[in-house]
């Protein structure tokens, strides 16, 4: 009969921790790209995901480190992808003149970007104030957090970005 029962709380126990990992998965989200169509996160659950989560007000900000990335193709590899995502719910620029911009710019390079309208991203993530944030994120295939900044990035958030991202290249 112990036996039993020490199973049970073993099997309930291992249920628990379960369903609580479960519950700190990040999940897709549908945002708009920029010719205003619905759609959901590239490549998900499929690579790990840089994301550039971006204030179009603070768009230069850690403007360097970006730049510095993408030089050195430091978060390059088979198993991730980049994109940036355009907040622009607290942007004071009008979303059509930022989606434009931005669609001239991604002709140019190539790049993937969306547009966040309404803080969907930020909500579901549990993000918290985005306004005049630049935000950087790297989220596994399985949907775990791995890498969050806000705001202008030390040298000791470069160094930790740097560490996590090679672990998954």
């Amino acid at each position: 009969m112990k036996r039993v029962v020490f199973t049970l709380l073993g099997l309930m126990m291992a249920l628990a921790v379960t369903a609580q990992e479960n519950n700190n998965k990040l999940q897709n989200v549908e945002l708009m790209d920029l010719k205003k169509q619905p759609t959901m996160l590239p490549w998900w659950g499929e690579k790990h995901l840089l994301i550039f989560y971006v204030d179009p007000d603070r768009h230069k900000q850690n403007e360097d480190f970006t730049v510095e990335i993408e030089e050195n193709h430091a978060a390059e590899g088979e198993h991730i992808e980049g994109f940036g995502v355009l907040n622009l719910k607290d942007t004071m620029l009008p979303s059509g003149i930022v989606r434009t911009m931005a669609r001239k710019r991604t002709e140019k390079n190539g790049a993937t970007v969306l547009a966040d309208t309404d803080r969907t991203l930020a909500k579901a993530w549990g993000l918290g104030d985005c306004n005049n944030q630049f935000v950087l994120m790297f989220v596994s295939k399985d949907g775990e957090m791995l890498f969050l900044r806000k705001g202008e990035l030390t040298e000791e958030d470069k160094a930790e970005f740097y560490r996590v991202v090679k672990l998954y290249r």
